[in-house]
């Protein structure tokens, strides 16, 4: 029941939705006896469209994600394999369609060349609530590296799985890592904490490989405006998603840490 409550628990507080319907509350309320509350919510919902469609406010929520993981060095050492979260990628019309996660599917192509000796895993099924999923994550996934020249035999796809737990604890059943194997685990650094913490609650010790950054920790994260308003809405959305995540993993009991750490 975790999965479809999530979905729709999000979809009422994501914060762009959320301030849409109130924004659309008003408008209703403008014409009943009720108009200079619907003024007052109007001004409140415009206000926040506009903090999260041009301040850097969304920048400076994902900040503290980002850098809780810093980037190792890609060729220390050995890797027995190197795992893709998905969320980056999927299937239109036959061929492959990737989002502002990219970042995720051409890094693990440069580990997986940079470690030839490693298994490449992709997990990540279909997330669809109200549809079937056709073709998952993982199809997208087999298409693209296979199309960038990997060799079939190196990849390892997990295609049932719909969220961060199920990535980590399918994954887990399927590569049976051994002791002293070394993991690497790519996703978007902003997704970074929460899925450390899962992955350990698997019972799966894998290193933090971040990629796909917002911020560039850099003191104009601060002040930076943005030129597009649907730059900070994905931004926001995906900042306040992972910081509520984290707290609904926690007490669910899917990881053992509030804010995973190194």
């Amino acid at each position: 029941m975790f999965f479809p409550i999530s979905k729709i628990v999000w979809f009422a507080l994501s914060p762009v939705n959320l301030l849409l319907l109130l924004a659309a509350l008003a408008a209703i309320l403008a014409f009943t006896r009720f108009a200079r509350f619907g003024r007052w919510l109007g001004l409140l919902a415009m206000l926040g469209v506009l903090t999260l469609a041009f301040s850097p406010l969304p920048r400076i929520l994902v900040r503290p994600l980002e850098n809780r993981f810093p980037q190792q060095d890609a060729a220390k050492g050995p890797v027995a394999g190197i795992i893709v979260l998905g969320g980056a990628i999927g299937v239109a019309r036959g061929d492959v369609t990737m989002n502002f996660a990219a970042a995720r599917m051409t890094k693990a192509v440069e580990l997986a060349r940079l470690h030839p000796e490693a298994k490449l895993v992709f997990t990540g099924g279909g997330a669809n609530l109200l549809t079937e999923v056709v073709e998952t994550e993982a199809d997208g996934a087999r298409m693209l590296f296979e199309g960038l020249g990997l060799p079939p035999g190196r990849l390892i796809l997990e295609d049932q799985s719909r969220n961060t737990r199920e990535n980590a604890s399918f994954t887990r059943r399927l590569v049976d890592p051994k002791p002293g194997e070394r993991w690497l685990l790519v996703t978007s650094a902003w997704h970074m904490p929460r899925s450390i913490g899962v992955f350990r609650k698997a019972g799966f010790n894998v290193e933090a490989f971040p990629v796909d950054y917002f911020s560039a920790n850099e003191p104009a994260d601060f002040f930076r405006p943005y030129r597009e308003a649907s730059r900070g809405f994905n931004i926001a959305e995906n900042g306040l998603k992972e910081w509520v995540g984290l707290l609904a993993y926690w007490a669910a009991g899917y990881t053992d840490s509030l804010f995973p750490a190194p």
